[in-house]
């Protein structure tokens, strides 16, 4: 227990969890409200993880006529299908393949559920970046194993538009379903780019699934990959909608699939930072602020959430890469005038692990895809004479980082070049390089920029950098003051000046010894700037980058302008050039 706004906060799931005051109740069963035939006593509550335990069929015959509707949802997906890491070429309990089976196990048990998706599908693994970027013919691979187990509707999340629109839309076309979202709007219009929602009846039950993505996306996007859309706050729009879905469509449950989710610890909901603003990811403020919902099946955040229920409604999250199966409950009593109520509802997020095996029709399915993947990723580019990885990279100078750096101050003919530590798991052995090595240095989807910064902006940045580690505490080590709730990719650190990250100083006047070309930075100082787009955009908070004159940009992926460096170079630099450290 701790205290926190002159409140105490229960940490366990049997006691609930607090949000600013309002009870963020834990996972359970629960009614939704007093109702004759289901009693308060030994209803509610003392149950720790949302299961329905065997009662629930006995416990609502009670009720006369009743229906219970059941709903599945995965998120952030990302490309995985093969229960496989690429980047490693070793087995992960993770994957579409493996969350078929379980897809597959709840239809026998109930032919009429709904399958969802929350979104972050098309991208993330080098599966699908090699579709999408290099054999993008083919029907998308995702969207043809989501069609083969009969998903119902799906909602667009922000990595959706890395590889631009058109890429985008042949995807939406090749689904057997809906792409949902209502706060996504075509300018020329007005109106929304997606359909809004989707309402299916099931046994005689009208649900209605409302879709919306989280409203950030221009923040981290180049604008050509949104064009002509907008992306509205999501508080009204949802507000809109629901009232739509209840009073026109009729519906005897209201389902909101969302590409967002909770920020930080759901028991401390932080403010808006500019790191994390507060349209983001406002499934609580929906939940709170918008009567009418019942279930909200959140996403974005990778966070597996089994249940939390805020203001009535239910909210659960399924993790991230098929890691976990969202199974939601919905029980529904007839009323004498044979409409339907909604009298309880339960989530679990069921997790995915080694006993669970992969879908042999599915893996066969996609096996085309993973193969030609897999022969990309096996081709020797390139040698190193030691072996090199980058588990320290956020805490000191390494070959791996710098090898990023060098590209990109190559490539844009900069002065100086930013980048981060994308994947603590990256490693190069020693001897033979390959494509897989190179790719799992650099993860995600950016393409290069070159602009025009001064001095100033440059320390700004590197300020804002070092904001990575929490304010200093004595006999601490820099690995235990990296702060948590910042990743490592937001962690950004400079090559071609030399400074000291000094965290004995207050937060925002860190860096120490600035210098550039044998000479302290001057604030005036005119400089070419490497950084990727989603710096560009202003993302990861750094907003004295956002919207500096451009003097170059790449067609090409940053992975791709290395994977083409080693190709060409063969030798990976072994050493770092050591040009900034950490005082404490």
């Amino acid at each position: 227990m701790r205290k926190f706004g002159g409140e105490r906060l229960a940490r366990t799931a049997a006691q609930g969890m607090l949000v600013r005051g309002e009870r963020i109740r834990a996972p359970r069963l629960f009614p939704m409200k007093h109702h004759p035939h289901f009693p308060r006593s030994g209803l509610v509550a003392r149950l720790a993880l949302a299961v329905i335990l065997g009662f629930s069929a006995a416990w609502l015959a009670a009720a006369g006529t009743t229906v219970k509707v059941t709903v599945l949802s995965t998120t952030d997906l990302h490309g995985r299908v093969y229960p496989v890491d690429y980047y490693t070429g070793k087995a992960a309990e993770v994957g579409l393949a493996k969350i078929a089976t379980l897809v597959q196990r709840e239809r026998k048990d109930d032919p009429d559920l709904l399958l969802i998706d929350c979104g972050d599908t098309i991208q993330g693994t080098p599966m699908v970046y090699y579709h999408n970027r290099r054999h993008n013919e083919p029907t998308d691979p995702m969207m043809l194993a989501m069609n083969s187990l009969r998903y119902d509707a799906m909602v667009p999340g922000n990595h959706e538009y890395n590889f631009g629109l058109a890429v985008l839309q042949k995807a939406r076309s090749e689904a057997s379903f809906p792409w949902l979202s209502a706060n996504t709007i075509a300018k020329s219009t007005g109106k929304p780019a997606y359909d809004p929602y989707l309402v299916k009846e099931v046994r005689g039950v009208r649900i209605g699934i409302l879709g919306l993505t989280t409203p950030g996306i221009p923040r981290w996007e180049d604008p050509e990959h949104y064009a002509g859309l907008e992306f509205l706050e999501t508080v009204g729009v949802a507000e809109k909608y629901v009232r739509i879905l209840r009073e026109q469509e009729h519906v005897d449950a209201v389902v909101v699939a969302m590409h967002m989710g909770i920020d930080g610890d759901p028991a401390l909901v932080e403010p808006a930072s500019p790191l994390r603003p507060a349209a983001e990811n406002a499934a609580l403020a929906i939940a709170r602020q918008v009567p009418g919902i019942d279930l909200i099946l959140m996403a974005h955040t990778h966070r597996t959430v089994s249940a939390l229920s805020a203001n009535g409604v239910l909210l659960t999250q399924a993790g991230y890469w098929g890691n976990h199966l969202v199974k939601a409950e919905l029980f529904f009593a007839q009323e004498e005038s044979g409409g339907w109520k909604l009298q309880a509802k339960s989530a679990r997020a069921q997790p995915v692990h080694a006993g669970i095996p992969a879908d042999e029709a599915i893996l066969a399915l996609i096996r085309p895809y993973h193969d030609e993947a897999q022969a990309w990723l096996d081709t020797k580019i390139g040698v190193s004479a030691r072996a090199l990885d980058a588990r320290e990279g956020s805490l000191r100078d390494t070959a791996l980082i710098d090898l990023i750096q060098r590209v990109q101050l190559e490539t844009g003919q900069a002065d100086v070049s930013l980048a981060a530590n994308y994947n603590r798991s990256a490693f190069i052995p020693e001897g033979d390089v390959t494509v897989r090595d190179i790719a799992a240095i650099y993860v995600y989807e950016n393409t290069l920029y070159v602009v025009e910064i001064t001095g100033a902006q440059l320390k700004a940045a590197l300020e804002h950098a070092a904001g990575f580690f929490l304010p200093y505490e004595p006999g601490r080590t820099p690995a235990q003051l990296m702060n948590p709730e910042i990743p490592a990719y937001n962690f950004d650190m400079a090559a071609g000046v030399s400074y000291e990250i000094d965290l004995r100083r207050a937060p925002g006047d860190r860096i120490r010894n600035l210098v550039f070309k044998g000479e302290p930075l001057a604030p005036g100082r005119k400089l070419r700037l490497a950084i990727n787009n989603y710096r560009y955009n202003g993302g990861g908070g750094y907003t004295m980058l956002k919207g500096a004159p451009v003097l170059m940009r790449s067609g090409a992926e940053i992975r791709d302008l290395i994977i083409d460096w080693v190709t060409k170079n063969k030798t990976i630099p072994a050493e770092p050039d050591n040009n900034w450290r950490i005082v404490h």
